[in-house]
């Protein structure tokens, strides 16, 4: 992974210093409550429904043990004992003091970690596929350039104080889209021209929250030479006419969606060709530095006789292989995904001990590398085939060797009414309520495939959007009603989520989402997924199934 050179240390130590002071001052009444929101946002500090929440960052989701092993003592020591993994591959504390956020953020840089612009009107934590450099079906590892990406970013004084946050993630999977690009302000997928050449096909205009929508192709082959000043182009037109006025109107979907994406293209390309050729272009022997930055680790010839003799033998073993363990580029390796969604766990979280044995774990089984994914778990890339059943049987100790990841019981949940303050409903009880009903796991894995997704609020952090069921959180005078969509899709065919109709009280919500399982069951062809079932029969018989 990519390791601070001295000026990107200097940098995060004025940084913290900075902020030091800048706390000092508000806390002597010497800035406003104003004056500081902006100061505060920009280096990751929100204020919640209880507490403070900050927000650290976590570029492309991954983390190196000693960072994890730091993580531990800052929640044991400034929170509560735990943190939240994010679905932008981030970490969250939710009960830090605003006094000891300066004194949390010194702890970050000494491992080389921060929460600079996690907040804010401006560009955020760039992201991709947890299995980025592992994927087999990848054409080349992508994290190089989101580390280019990055850097770019970082403090980048033009767009500090954008129209509304900014996200960008990149992916280099042909086929699939498990970066999620579709629904990013920016999606940069990597392509290879007739000559293998590598390019970049940029989209933009994507996003959830209040209006979702998918993105636009507006650069259909970038070549890498120009990517720097391709995205900069994009953001200058964003910057030049996105809305300011109205914040519900200022995401750069709602500018590509009036300009239209030919229109759009046309402005990118006139800032384009001022900016081509210039100090931004990228040079061969900056990329092959921030590429030597992430070589392979030292595999080891495997022997896989012992691992086929336990799959064999052991059938809760067999079943946690088959759905938490993936294919990887290195014969004789396993990725393997720790489910952080054990029922009577809030989806996502994970404690100081828990921190402290995932940081072991990750330095006796791979390669001391973790890495965050966007469904709230975490990820041991680099695992030899010979190891894991012991890792299995570790994880099971922990908590986190749930076989559900991708079914309906690894749920993706924000953290709702519990803790935001801009909830209008909860979302954990939800979550905790439907993992009860579906606690039969031969039934669960009987299912298959379904993505359910869960958000307190129209902003969306539990993409409800793209789930193959969504329930949103709205308020009806007072009282918490939810409302469910089905049909979203957060793959290469991403698509947003149709209401199922009216909404629901929270004490009906279970119910309706096991009444809309009970239908699939009915209608769906021999091992046909939940979303092809969805895409064949249309949303009319679960209408007419759950409202009569």
């Amino acid at each position: 992974m990519y390791v601070y050179q001295e000026h990107d240390q200097r940098l995060l130590e004025e940084r913290v210093a900075q902020y030091r002071d800048q706390t000092r001052r508000y806390l002597a009444g010497e800035l406003s409550e104003d004056e500081f929101l902006v100061l505060r946002l920009q280096n990751g500090l929100y204020i919640q429904r209880y507490a403070p929440m900050l927000r650290i960052s976590v570029p492309y989701g991954l983390l190196a043990s000693r960072q994890l092993r730091r993580l531990a003592h800052i929640v044991r020591t400034y929170d509560k004992g735990f943190c939240h993994v994010s679905t932008r591959q981030n970490i969250q504390l939710n009960w830090p003091s605003v006094e000891e956020v300066p004194d949390i953020l010194a702890e970050l840089a000494d491992v080389q970690m921060h929460a600079i612009q996690t907040s804010g009107n401006c560009i955020r934590n760039i992201t991709t596929d947890e299995f980025a450099g592992v994927n087999p079906d990848e054409i080349e590892d992508p994290r190089p350039w989101c580390e280019i990406i990055r850097q770019w970013s970082t403090f980048n004084p033009e767009f500090a104080y954008l129209p509304r946050k900014f996200k960008i993630a990149v992916n280099a999977v042909p086929d699939a889209d498990p970066a999620l690009i579709g629904v990013h302000d920016i999606g940069v997928q990597l392509v290879h021209d007739a000559n293998g050449e590598t390019g970049f096909q940029v989209w933009a205009g994507g996003g959830l929250g209040r209006t979702p929508m998918t993105g636009s192709v507006i650069g259909e082959f970038v070549p890498w030479q120009d990517l720097l000043p391709y995205l900069e182009s994009i953001l200058r037109v964003y910057n030049k006419y996105g809305n300011r006025d109205n914040k519900y109107k200022a995401r750069i979907k709602i500018l590509v969606k009036a300009l239209g994406a030919d229109k759009y293209r046309e402005l990118v390309e006139q800032e384009f060709a001022e900016l081509k050729d210039g100090p931004m272009t990228l040079t061969r022997e900056e990329v092959e530095r921030i590429q030597s930055c992430f070589s392979a680790p030292d595999y080891q010839t495997v022997d896989s006789a012992a691992l086929n003799a336990k799959l064999a033998e052991d059938k809760a073993f067999s079943r946690w292989y088959h759905t938490n363990t993936r294919a990887h580029k290195q014969a004789g390796y396993r990725a393997v995904t720790l489910t952080l969604k054990k029922t009577g766990r809030v989806p996502g979280d994970i404690s100081d001990e828990q921190l402290e044995a995932v940081a072991d774990l990750a330095d006796q089984y791979s390669f001391g590398v973790l890495r965050n994914s966007h469904q709230q778990n975490m990820v041991l890339a680099d695992v030899a085939a010979s190891d894991l059943y012991d890792l299995w049987k570790a994880l099971d100790a922990l908590g986190f060797a749930t076989p559900n990841l991708g079914l309906i019981t690894d749920i993706v949940a924000c953290p709702g009414g519990d803790l935001c303050a801009l909830a209008n409903a909860k979302s954990i009880p939800v979550a905790e309520s439907i993992q009860r009903r579906f606690d039969n796991m031969d039934y669960v894995h009987d299912l298959g495939l379904i993505d359910l997704n869960i958000s307190g609020c129209m902003n969306a952090c539990g993409h409800h959007h793209i789930g193959h069921i969504g329930i949103l959180g709205v308020d009806k005078k007072g009282k918490e009603f939810y409302q469910v969509t089905l049909g979203g899709r957060g793959d290469r065919e991403s698509r947003v989520g149709e209401k199922l109709g009216p909404s629901f009280e929270s004490d009906q919500i279970t119910d309706v989402v096991e009444n809309i399982i009970k239908l699939y069951v009915e209608k769906r062809l021999e091992n046909e997924p939940f979303i092809d079932t969805y895409e064949r029969i249309g949303m009319d018989p679960f209408k007419e199934r759950i409202y009569g």
